[in-house]
């Protein structure tokens, strides 16, 4: 092995060969420009040779840096990459599940236990945000979305289609009105999404023609509230089944009424195309499949 390489110097001078510009070397290496100066100083001194010419407006290479920064620009990226290998080694038997907390909370996260249980290697976690992802920027492997499907660029794979249902609390319930109809359920305070138009929809499903008393009541964003007011008794929530369903078995909800009414979003699995070539994220999706599929199954019985 030969003599010590200085390191930093040199990837100074690389940076600012290839931007022209001490300046924007610096914000590249999160340093200041005085920092990268005095490298380049230091290794001008070490090699007995001028590295740049100082103008006004940034630096050039003189003859003898252009002579070697070809070599060490490819030098450096050839480490980057070698990192970044490395680092994506460290975290191949990881994965970062995205979705909104809802979702999360109601579906995912009562159920990631049986995953775990058959794939103790797979170490994962759970982000819920209602934040778009972008896979280029976020580590993050499989986003759980509802909509549509239009996702550009991405792999997006129809995980299911929940359907939206009146719930109540026992308590309420038997104080009030009985709900033999859709009408019915006007008697009660209606708890709101955030778009205050589900109930309008459902009830015009059910032939119930309504103005703006089917948007009255308070209005919550996620369904995890809606959910949490009707459980408390502050009125009669229109959900998704799939978030309801915890709360129904476990006694703190109940249907009203059982006309539901399917909705036109979806859930998806959304990824990029090449991430499915990891076994972890192909197993984890095979998994999340499995149990949608398990879940219709349930329904029909």
């Amino acid at each position: 092995m030969g003599a010590v390489l200085p390191l930093l110097a040199l990837r100074a001078f690389t940076e600012a060969g290839r931007l022209g510009s001490l300046k924007a070397a610096a914000e590249r290496l999160a340093v200041t420009p005085g920092a990268v100066s005095q490298q380049i100083r230091l290794l001008e001194a070490r090699v007995g040779v001028a590295l740049f010419v100082r103008v006004r407006h940034g630096v050039y290479l003189t003859e003898a840096g252009a002579r070697v920064h070809a070599g060490l620009l490819r030098g450096f990226d050839q480490i980057e990459n070698a990192y970044t290998t490395l680092e994506n080694l460290a975290v191949e038997k990881s994965l970062t599940i995205s979705t909104v907390p809802s979702f999360a909370s109601n579906w995912l996260v009562p159920r990631i236990g049986r995953f775990s249980a058959l794939h103790a290697q797979i170490e994962v976690r759970v982000e819920a945000s209602a934040k778009l992802v972008d896979f280029s920027r976020d580590r993050v492997d499989v986003a759980l979305r509802h909509g549509l499907g239009n996702y550009p660029g991405l792999e997006s794979i129809r995980l299911m289609a929940p359907v939206l249902l009146p719930v109540i609390s026992p308590g309420l319930l038997a104080q009030g009105p009985t709900i033999r109809e859709p009408a019915d359920c006007l008697h009660y305070p209606l708890l709101q999404d955030g778009d205050r138009a589900d109930w309008t929809l459902w009830l015009q499903a059910h032939g119930v023609q309504v103005g703006n008393e089917g948007q009255r009541g308070m209005s919550f964003e996620e369904d995890l509230l809606l959910l949490r007011a009707a459980a408390a008794g502050q009125g009669i929530a229109l959900v998704q089944d799939t978030h309801a369903q915890d709360d129904i078995d476990a006694g703190k909800l109940v249907v009203a009424l059982d006309k539901p009414w399917p909705s036109r979003f979806a859930y998806y699995v959304v990824t990029r195309p090449e991430a499915t070539q990891r076994p972890e994220v192909q197993v984890f999706i095979d998994w999340l499949i499995a149990e949608a599929g398990s879940l219709s199954t349930q329904r029909a019985l």
